[in-house]
């Protein structure tokens, strides 16, 4: 199913992007925590530990900011310049996570910009391109499958 090119309404883009960094970093960062930790082994990430990151999502206005240590993904301020920096926008990186997109096409396209350390953003797309992830169908979060899960996990724990 291919998905027509979305952008958000520029009402909502000016509101987010008014938003204080760490917020949407910590929610961000606790999301790759559940989605990725643990897929991803921890070594993999080892070259990255202690290095900032940010993720800017250009057409949105927000940018998460996160650093990586033993526990995983963690969320920072903004303030210091990143060590790595990737941008694109929201649509590219829905692109990028369902894998309908390659990372090559985007950045070789001038949709996905990476900053900074550019050895640091080769081992993120290297460790991502290594791990079997889940296929990310948008289906599963309609909100019948979302409240079917929930109501399924709150019966396993009554029992």
């Amino acid at each position: 199913m291919n998905l027509p090119a979305f952008s958000f309404p520029k009402p909502l883009c000016m509101a987010l992007s008014m938003l204080p960094s760490y917020p949407p970093s910590l929610l961000f960062s606790q999301g790759l925590n559940l989605a990725l930790g643990r897929i991803i082994k921890p070594e993999l990430l080892e070259p990255l530990h202690g290095k900032l990151v940010s993720i800017r999502v250009i057409d949105v206005g927000l940018s998460f900011y996160f650093t990586i240590d033993s526990t995983g993904f963690v969320a920072c301020a903004a303030g210091k310049t990143p060590d790595l920096a990737i941008s694109a926008t929201a649509y590219d990186f829905f692109l990028l996570a369902t894998r309908r997109e390659d990372p090559d096409t985007l950045f070789f396209s001038r949709r996905l910009v990476v900053e900074g350390e550019t050895e640091l953003g080769l081992i993120a797309k290297n460790t991502l391109d290594s791990i079997d992830l889940p296929k990310f169908e948008l289906s599963q979060f309609t909100p019948e499958k979302v409240l079917e899960k929930f109501a399924s996990r709150l019966h396993a724990a009554s029992q």
